[in-house]
C-alpha cells in the first residue's frame, strides 16, 4: 500500500559558507517547490558569519530544520600546515558516526540524503538505512568533468602531474591547463592528494550528481559526462533581503550614479599579503573609479589558510593598519572600506554596482550573473582558477590580470587598466552584455518549465517515489 508520507531529504554540508549557502537553497527549493521536509547537518566551524546564518534557517519554514554538529578537533589528525581540501575531507569523515546516529534518531527517516562534495564517505550510510543518495557539487561542470577523470590521469600519468608539459585532456572538454588544476593533484606524495583522488572516485557511488549550473551554461562539459545522472539544477543564490542593506552603506550606494561603483571581496577564505593590499589599493585610486571593498586582515601564508580561521581574525585594528598612507583620505568621496564582511548579494543587486572584482568562488559567480555584473577574475584556491578561465575564455563575462595573484603581486598599474576595462572602456560595454544574456538565460532555467526546475522536478519525483513505494 502507499504510504502518504511526506518526502524528506537529509543534506549533509561542509562547514564554510561558500558550501553551506548553495544547500541551503537547494533545501528551500526542496520545501517550496516540491513539498519536501528537509534536514540540513552542518559540522560547526569557526566562521562567525555561519551562526548567523543558521539563524535565519530557524525561522525559515517548519519543514526546513538545521541540526549543527560540534566542531571536531583534528589536530591530531592532519599535519599542523595541511590544507584546507585535507582539513575539509577528515573533518567530515569524522563526521559520519554523529551523521548515523541522528539519522537513527529521527522519528520520521529521511528517504534521500544528499552530501556536498567533501562528504561521500556519509553515502554509505544510505546503503545502511536503504535509502536513495546523491552528491551535491555546488559548483560546476567542468570541474566536475575534470573530477570524474582525475582516476583515469592517476593511472595514465605516472610522475607528477606538475611534471607534465602539455594540458591535461579531459574527453569531451577543453584540455585543462596545469596552472588551472586543483591544488590538491599536484603533489602525489601528499595526503591531500589522495583525499582528493577518493572523492573523485567515490562521485559515481550516488544515485546521481547535482550541480550548481545550468544546461544551457555548459552545454558541452555536461555532454562530456559519460556513465553518471546528472542534474544541473542551478543557479541556486541567496534572495535578495528587502532590509540586507541599512544605514550609511545605502545612503552611498543610493547616491551613485547607476552601474558606476566596483564591489571588491574575495570570499570568507579570501586574504592577500600587505603588499598586495598596498597595490590593489593604489591600483583602485588610479582608476578613478568608485568601489566597496570589503578588507580583511592581510596573512602572508597562502591565501587557503584563512578558511579554519575565518571568524578569528576579527580584531580592534583599524583598516588604515593595512592600507598606504592617506588612502581613506584621498578616497573618502570615491571609496567605501568594509572591514571583513558585507551582504554581498544585496550589493550585487543594487543599482549602483556595475563590477565584481571577486575571488571566482562559484557562489559569487553565480551571484553575480544572476544579477547581471561583470567580473574582474582573481583566483586564490581550489578550483578558483578553473572557475576564472571559464569566465575570462569560455564564457566571456570577466577579465583577469596576466599574471596568477597566487604566483606573484599583481601590480597597481595592471589592476587599474582591469578596472577601467571592465567600469568604462568598450570592451567591459560588450562583456556586460554577455552576462545580461546569461542573466537572462539564468532566469528562464529556474522558472516553470526551465532545465534547471525540470531537473530538480526529475529529481524530487524519483525520491518521492522512493518514498512511496521503496527502491
Amino acid at each position: 500500500m502507499e504510504i502518504t508520507t511526506k518526502p524528506h531529504a537529509a543534506i549533509l554540508s561542509s562547514p564554510g559558507m561558500g558550501h553551506i549557502i548553495p544547500v541551503i537553497q537547494l533545501g528551500k527549493r526542496l520545501v517550496d517547490y516540491h513539498g519536501f521536509h528537509v534536514t540540513i547537518f552542518i559540522v560547526a566551524s569557526n566562521e562567525s558569519s555561519d551562526q548567523s546564518q543558521l539563524l535565519q534557517l530557524h525561522a525559515y519554514k517548519n519543514s526546513l530544520e538545521m541540526v549543527e554538529f560540534p566542531a571536531i578537533d583534528i589536530a591530531n589528525l592532519v599535519e599542523p600546515n595541511a590544507n584546507v581540501v585535507t582539513r575539509l575531507v577528515v573533518v567530515m569523515r569524522e563526521a559520519v558516526p554523529a551523521l548515523r546516529s541522528a539519522i537513527s534518531a529521527m522519528k520520521c527517516p529521511p528517504s534521500v540524503l544528499i552530501v556536498d562534495l567533501f562528504g561521500t564517505e556519509a553515502l554509505c550510510l544510505a546503503e545502511e538505512f536503504k535509502i536513495s543518495k546523491y552528491v551535491y557539487v555546488a559548483t560546476n561542470a567542468r570541474f566536475l568533468s575534470f573530477s570524474l577523470h582525475v582516476p583515469t590521469l592517476h593511472e595514465l600519468i605516472k610522475g607528477e602531474f606538475a611534471d607534465q608539459k602539455e594540458p591535461l585532456k579531459i574527453p569531451g572538454c577543453k584540455p585543462v591547463r596545469l596552472e588551472d588544476v586543483v591544488g590538491s593533484i599536484l603533489d602525489r606524495s601528499s595526503q591531500q592528494y589522495y583525499e582528493y583522488l577518493r572523492i573523485c572516485k567515490q562521485l559515481r557511488l550516488g544515485d546521481g550528481i547535482l550541480l550548481n549550473t545550468w544546461q544551457d551554461l555548459e552545454a558541452q562539459a555536461l555532454a562530456s559526462i559519460q556513465n553518471v545522472q546528472v542534474y544541473p539544477i542551478g543557479p541556486l543564490v541567496r534572495p535578495v533581503k528587502p532590509d540586507g542593506l541599512k544605514g550609511e552603506m545605502l545612503c552611498w550606494l543610493d547616491k551613485q550614479s547607476t552601474e558606476s561603483v566596483l564591489y571588491v571581496s574575495f570570499g570568507s577564505g579570501g586574504t592577500m599579503s600587505v603588499k598586495q593590499i598596498t597595490e590593489l589599493a593604489f591600483g583602485l585610486e588610479q582608476s578613478q573609479q568608485r568601489f566597496i571593498w570589503v578588507l580583511r586582515k592581510p596573512v602572508e601564508n597562502n591565501a587557503d589558510a584563512s578558511f579554519f580561521s575565518a571568524g578569528k581574525e576579527h580584531d580592534d585594528d583599524p583598516p588604515s593598519k593595512y592600507l598606504p598612507d592617506g588612502f581613506l583620505t584621498r578616497t573618502k568621496e570615491s571609496g567605501f572600506i568594509v572591514p571583513n564582511w558585507a551582504p554581498q548579494i544585496d550589493i550585487l543587486s543594487h543599482r549602483s554596482v556595475g563590477g565584481f572584482m571577486t575571488h571566482c568562488g562559484w557562489n559569487s559567480v553565480m551571484e553575480s550573473i544572476v544579477n547581471g555584473v561583470p567580473m574582474i577574475a582573481w583566483p586564490l584556491y581550489a578550483e578558483q582558477m578553473m572557475n576564472a578561465t571559464l569566465l575570462t575564455e569560455e564564457l566571456g563575462v570577466a577579465v583577469r590580470s596576466e599574471v596568477l595573484p597566487t604566483k606573484a603581486v599583481v601590480g597597481r598599474v595592471e589592476i587599474e587598466k582591469m578596472v577601467r576595462m571592465i567600469m568604462e572602456d568598450k570592451q567591459g560595454k560588450g562583456i556586460r552584455e554577455r552576462v545580461r544574456e546569461l542573466q537572462c538565460g539564468a532566469r528562464k532555467a529556474l522558472s516553470e518549465g526551465g532545465s534547471s526546475s525540470n531537473a530538480l522536478s526529475q529529481l524530487a519525483k524519483y525520491c518521492s517515489t522512493y518514498t512511496s513505494y521503496g527502491k
